[in-house]
């Protein structure tokens, strides 16, 4: 299985701009820009997709390894806080943050503790990621 997604950039660095599209075309020449990357200009960047990409790819592992256990989740809200920093070489994504709201009826805290950390270690993204990966989960099982 492959997945496609592209990029054109047109410009210096600073005053040029960009556009990205994916092969699905759910993003469709979906435009970015230094000011979308390092400022707050409209506009996505590689780290925000970065961080939805592990968002989903987390949320589908957790999903995972609780059905393995025979339990469906009602819900999984997660989010991934992407942190980019300068170093000696330029910019490096140094820290992902993973939080995790999930609605599961009748499970206990510590049995969901071990499938949000297996889920984190096997994720997809989480493999390929260089960066140091937390977790913050939650379970709601009212």
């Amino acid at each position: 299985m492959k997945r496609n997604a592209a990029a054109v950039w047109e410009g210096g660095l600073k005053t040029g701009k960009g556009t990205i599209s994916t092969e699905s075309r759910a993003l469709s020449n979906a435009p970015y820009s230094f000011g979308t990357r390092f400022e707050q200009a409209k506009g996505t960047n590689p780290e925000e997709l970065i961080a939805a990409a592990h968002a989903g790819c987390y949320s589908m592992a957790l999903s995972l390894m609780l059905g393995e256990s025979d339990i469906e989740p009602e819900r999984i809200d997660t989010t991934a806080h992407v942190t980019i920093e300068a170093d000696d070489s330029g910019f490096s994504i140094t820290a992902v943050h993973l939080e995790v709201f999930a609605k599961i009826a009748g499970m206990d805290n510590d049995s969901f503790q071990k499938a949000a950390n297996a889920a984190k270690e096997g994720c997809p993204v989480s493999k390929v990621l260089n960066a140091k990966i937390t977790l913050d989960a939650k379970l709601r099982n009212e």
